[in-house]
């Protein structure tokens, strides 16, 4: 199997992470949202807190997410690498060229 190239590896990374940010965030909404309805109706209960704990536990992953992604995009170079020989002007993808 061919090696994978150092500068694919950063762009998924980066592709993948904000997709992760993105989940932690609606986690963040979901525990703070438990956290409020739990302390107004049982204050100081076992489900609080537990809630309480979930909602630092997302907040540290989402932060952490952030700052991977921060340090992965400024690890980006600043020109994309081209894989594939340009088409021809008016060439369809996946069109057959013909020569005569």
């Amino acid at each position: 199997m061919a090696p994978m190239s150092d500068h694919l590896t950063p762009l998924r990374a980066v592709r993948q992470l904000r997709r992760v940010r993105a989940f932690y965030a609606v986690g963040i909404a979901v525990w703070a949202a438990s956290t409020a309805w739990s302390a107004w109706q049982a204050p100081g209960s076992r489900q609080m807190w537990v809630s309480a704990l979930l909602l630092v536990v997302f907040t540290g992953l989402l932060l952490t997410a952030a700052l991977w992604t921060r340090s992965l995009e400024r690890a980006r170079p600043a020109k994309p690498t081209h894989h594939a020989a340009p088409r021809p002007r008016g060439a369809r993808p996946g069109a057959v060229l013909r020569t005569h």
